[in-house]
């Protein structure tokens, strides 16, 4: 009941809280991959390795359970139908880069990552989804939050 009374400029500056901490948090994964990949071998920095899956666990995770939802939220908040289509059709394949993110922190734990090369070559290929879900990230976030915030009215 009281989020109902609640401003939509109370309402979704939480989101833009949110966003920006998420995205604190890519640059944190950027980072993290840069160090991995640069190390020689990569696979034998063990401390490298699990920091780098667990901030690729968090980061993949916060996008599904905390930043997509409350994007989401506010484009139904705004009736934004063109938005929540587009989220509909870029889900599935940010779903898919997840899995993957995922299956490599599997591997990771289970220590298949003893192989350089076969390692290298799965860590080059996360590097490329990853760059594609932070694009796909980005649109959403333009389209579903950045979209609204004229709408959204000021509290003087």
């Amino acid at each position: 009941m009281l989020e109902s009374c609640q401003s939509a400029q109370e309402r979704w500056g939480g989101v833009h809280q949110l966003i920006d901490r998420w995205l604190r948090e890519r640059e944190e994964l950027v980072t993290a991959f840069r160090e991995l990949r640069d190390a020689k071998p990569a696979f034998a920095d063990k401390s490298k390795n699990g920091r780098f899956c667990q901030i690729l666990v968090d980061y993949v995770s916060a996008w599904h359970f905390e930043v997509r939802e409350q994007l989401t939220d506010e484009a139904k908040a705004f009736d934004d139908e063109g938005g929540l289509e587009l989220a509909e059709q870029i889900g599935p394949r940010i779903d898919e880069i997840t899995q993957h993110a995922v299956a490599f922190n599997d591997h990771c734990h289970k220590g298949e990552c003893n192989d350089t090369e076969r390692f290298s070559e799965a860590l080059q290929k996360l590097g490329g989804l990853l760059r594609e879900r932070f694009e796909l990230e980005d649109c959403l976030i333009e389209v579903l939050h950045n979209a609204h915030k004229e709408e959204a009215p000021v509290q003087a």
